[in-house]
């Protein structure tokens, strides 16, 4: 059984409605994690090392303030589509629609004001808090008014994200959580010395925007064979990568399954992600440059965390041959990422 607390983080700027933002800390004995009704963001999760000691693993501030500046979606849930769509447009249903470009020529995580950035209904489940928000027809663009529910539950050392979604209007609908981890604790200089490993055997290769080709390439035989745990410095210097940030395609089916590990043999900290998406985007911090002040006036330089985003596989909506992300009213969206923490 996991303990859930409420209480007044904050309250939003005047130019942003003026309410009041809650934090729900949830707590086992081996993880204590904190959700923002502002995003569903993480703001903090703890876990033990090996010494028995807990360390705060998650990027974030330490007041409202830092997350209603521009921040790169730290620990929050992004949608109505996360990634990015090509140009910001797609057609549904012969009717074609555009969105706003927030990314270089794209739109990227849903758009100006996406999911990150509203304020969400709580309400205290057993073990956990649930989200709900309704996003109206023509947010950001989008056709179709959503019903949106995030449900975070703590079990033990396992803290499980089920996203659901319901549309009145075909739509494209594509949820994950951009928590940014640093195994060795947030505030530590840079991820090099984690082992990752990532069980797919294909991945998608991208333009200069970061926009897939539409090539699902094998990774045998390349810097994105994961298949393996591979310390990530060692393996960004060998291959001559800046950096992660790209689609990992996983094994088909809606089944539960282990997609990605990730441990710090230093601390022994280790996570581990199920999920029942389709794909998994890896990024390492690339954009990331110590110009943001984080919790314990903490900066966060380049490399200094990772995300493990389950997914849709980006640009889906443009790309017939990708799994839908297209969700028709009567149908439900509804998946659910695990991370299970540990040490080893």
């Amino acid at each position: 059984m996991a303990e859930v607390k409420r209480e007044v983080f904050g309250r939003m700027p005047p130019e942003e409605g003026g309410g009041e933002v809650e934090k729900f800390v949830l707590q086992s004995d081996s993880v204590r994690v904190e959700i923002l009704s502002l995003g569903c963001i993480i703001a903090a999760l703890e876990t033990k090392g090996r010494d028995g000691r807990f360390a705060d693993i998650v990027l974030g501030f330490d007041t409202l303030e830092g997350y209603t500046r521009k921040h790169p979606f730290f620990g929050a849930v992004v949608g109505r589509v996360a990634n990015r769509i090509a140009k910001g447009r797609f057609s549904v249903e012969g009717k074609e629609y555009q969105l706003f470009l927030n990314n270089g020529p794209n739109s990227l995580h849903g758009g100006a004001k996406g999911f990150d950035k509203v304020l969400w209904s709580p309400q205290v489940v057993p073990n956990g808090v649930c989200f709900f928000r309704l996003s109206p027809d023509g947010e950001e663009g989008y056709p179709g008014e959503l019903k949106v529910w995030v449900t975070y539950t703590l079990h033990g050392s396992e803290l499980a994200i089920n996203y659901r979604a319901q549309s009145s209007k075909t739509t494209p609908v594509n949820l994950t959580n951009h928590a940014y981890f640093n195994l060795a604790g947030q505030g530590s200089p840079d991820i090099y010395d984690h082992e990752i490993s990532i069980a797919a055997d294909s991945y998608l290769p991208v333009d200069d925007t970061k926009i897939p080709t539409g090539e699902v390439a094998a990774v045998q035989g390349t810097a994105f064979d994961l298949r393996q745990p591979v310390e990530l410095g060692k393996h960004l210097r060998k291959f001559h990568l800046d950096g992660f940030d790209h689609n990992f395609c996983l094994p088909p089916g809606r089944a539960r399954r282990l997609v990605a590990r990730a441990r710090h043999p230093p601390t022994g900290r280790t996570v581990e992600v199920h999920s029942t998406q389709p794909g998994l985007q890896f990024y390492t911090g690339n954009n990331l440059d110590g110009s943001l002040k984080g919790k314990g006036a903490a900066t966060y330089p380049k490399h200094s965390a990772f995300c493990l985003e389950t997914q849709h596989w980006p640009d889906a909506v443009n790309q017939p041959h990708f799994p839908s992300t297209l969700l028709a009213p009567g149908e439900e969206y509804n998946h659910t990422t695990w991370f299970c923490f540990g040490t080893a």
